[in-house]
């Protein structure tokens, strides 16, 4: 099973968000809570837990079985398609789910948004290969951010990926972070408030 770390909504749940790291194109062995991509996403469970917590949202951070994608098996994707379920299951069909996933984790998050729980996904310097599906992506509401700066995967990639993902939803965002590479430490406070407001614009009454 993947591995799940928990921080409880204040109060009643109206919102949970899965926190998603990167790994690796092909990467059988096992992860660890050590390895530098998993630490990347630290930050960020604990920034959309401090701005959301009192709010009613519920933050997962997910951590993979194994560190790659591993081809057709889509290692990761299947990891988040259990732990959704298990969402579905502890909260209900009518609780909505927000993604946040970073270079494979981006990816693995978009793959999975078909899901009912899913309303919403930002990608932040996802790695989307050329024809990559976005049918799973209709109607759900997507942010897809990317350092300009970034050599370890495509801005214009993720670009091209928007407009096709524009046939099927509306509701595409993309934002160029200027000087930024594929880290997201040069300016990591603003990756991490574009990710929590992002977050917290699922709340219902908001």
């Amino acid at each position: 099973m993947p591995y799940t770390t928990i921080h409880p909504a204040r109060g009643a749940t109206r919102l949970v968000t899965l926190v998603l790291h990167g790994g690796r194109e092909v990467g059988p062995g096992p992860t660890s809570a050590w390895q530098p991509a998993v630490l990347r996403m630290v930050p960020f469970a604990w920034a959309i837990r401090n701005a959301g917590a009192r709010r009613g949202v519920a933050v997962w951070r997910v951590r993979y079985r194994v560190r790659g994608w591993n081809g057709p098996a889509a290692s990761p994707v299947a990891d988040v398609e259990r732990i959704l379920e298990r969402v579905r299951l502890a909260h209900g069909i009518d609780v909505p789910v927000v993604m946040v996933g970073h270079s494979m984790g981006g990816r693995t998050a978009l793959r999975a948004a078909g899901h009912p729980n899913v309303k919403g996904v930002a990608a932040l310097a996802p790695w989307l290969p050329k024809g990559e599906p976005v049918e799973q992506l209709r109607d759900r509401r997507l942010l897809l951010a990317h350092g300009t700066d970034d050599r370890m995967t495509s801005p214009r990639a993720t670009h091209y990926y928007a407009d096709r993902a524009r046939e099927v939803t509306r509701d595409v965002r993309v934002v160029d972070v200027p000087g930024e590479n594929h880290g997201m430490l040069r300016n990591p406070g603003y990756w991490h408030d574009l990710s929590s407001d992002f977050v917290l614009s699922f709340l219902p009454g908001r």
